[in-house]
């Protein structure tokens, strides 16, 4: 059996969704706002000083505690079918050929699950970062850890254990992807790139 497992932002798309889908759903005032109060933990976060996760975390929290997760559903839904532009065409055909040979595909990815998933219409398993939700509400928190260096690797082994009943073949293109690329059979590195 082959699995494939695809990074989504920026191997699957042409940049980062978290940033796009924060524009999307509040606006670039908003997010020009949002992110001047968080610079320095943005600045922190690119010298290695910060932990990415909780970066992210607060960013995060700032933009959509308290909403519902019906409301946010909704939003990740609208996203996925107003920005299909985001996905790179060439990715989104190796999907339909590893899905026509009987493949299985897994996008493993540190963006959140809820906007990741509406972009696919194809049997796809997703394992993205989940939002921790309390009484129907974001509490802006993350409910699992952040999928991002070897998580993705302990992700993937969860959803497929027996590591020696399939080939795996993986998709990356940053500092993120490294464990998976490694833990791979065969592994591409920035591919889909005309």
């Amino acid at each position: 059996m082959k699995v494939y497992a695809f990074d989504f932002d920026g191997t699957l798309t042409t940049g980062d969704t978290l940033l796009a889908f924060i524009k999307y759903a509040k606006g670039n005032a908003a997010f020009l706002w949002g992110f001047l109060l968080h610079l320095p933990l943005l600045v922190l976060m690119k010298l290695r000083l910060y932990p990415n996760w909780k970066c992210k975390q607060r960013v995060f929290a700032h933009f959509f505690k308290g909403m519902s997760l019906s409301a946010f559903d909704r939003l990740c839904q609208q996203f996925a079918l107003e920005r299909r532009d985001l996905l790179r065409p060439a990715g989104t055909d190796c999907i339909k050929a590893a899905l026509a040979e009987g493949s299985q595909v897994v996008v493993v990815s540190a963006s959140i699950d809820n906007w990741v998933r509406p972009f696919f219409d194809l049997p796809v398993t997703v394992a993205g970062t989940q939002v921790e939700v309390v009484d129907g509400l974001l509490t802006g928190r993350f409910a699992s850890k952040n999928c991002y260096g070897q998580e993705k690797v302990r992700r993937l082994t969860d959803l497929l254990p027996r590591r020696n009943d399939y080939t795996l073949i993986a998709f990356g293109d940053s500092r993120g992807d490294r464990e998976l690329l490694a833990f791979a059979d065969e592994s591409h590195y920035k591919p889909f790139r005309s």
